[in-house]
């Protein structure tokens, strides 16, 4: 009885280890497909950052066939894109605290929800696909206007227009700006 169960010991453990490799390989080959990348904005004492993940158009149809209209979209790939301010920010008439957050988006054709999440979630999405943002832990939410643009971003972007200031989002034919003060 002990010689069996040190064999399942030892299956499971050998088990565990290999699951754990499969899983590190998987994510550093989608982290090859989708970078990470860090924007920054900096204007007198305000400091805002946006870490997330850039996903590659490669002639796919993004928007309302990749990312459909109407769904809660992770704002990128791998991880839930996040948000970080160390001054309460005001976007579209709203107060967003300062404080960290994950940044979450409901495309539509014309109008893009932009949404501020006080939770950290590791992955972003269910093993299902569908993104585990929790509506209960949203902060803010603003709807802004979308842009079509005739030259098309390959890579997922996310930039700081410093001039007015706002959050830019862009990908294929697609941009969202958020001003914010």
């Amino acid at each position: 009885m002990k010689k069996a169960l040190k064999w399942i010991g030892i299956v499971i453990g050998a088990l565990a280890v290999v699951l754990f490799i499969a899983f590190k390989f998987m994510q550093a080959n989608t982290k090859k497909a989708s970078p990470e990348a860090t924007v920054n904005y900096k204007k007198d004492d305000t400091e805002v950052s946006v870490f997330y993940c850039r996903p590659s158009k490669r002639e796919r149809e993004i928007f309302g066939e990749l990312v459909p209209y109407g769904k809660v979209w992770r704002t990128g790939a791998n991880e839930a894109t996040t948000f970080t301010t160390n001054k309460d920010l005001t976007i579209a008439g709203k107060t967003l605290p300062a404080g960290k957050y994950t940044l979450w988006t409901i495309p539509q054709e014309d109008k893009w929800t932009v949404i501020f999440n006080n939770k950290m979630y590791d992955w972003g999405v269910s093993f299902g696909g569908e993104a585990s943002r929790e509506e209960s832990a949203d902060v803010l939410q603003v709807d802004v206007p979308v842009t079509i643009s005739s030259i098309p971003v390959e890579k997922f972007e996310i930039s700081f227009d410093e001039n007015q200031p706002a959050l830019v989002l862009e990908w294929d034919i697609t941009k969202v700006v958020v001003p914010f003060k």
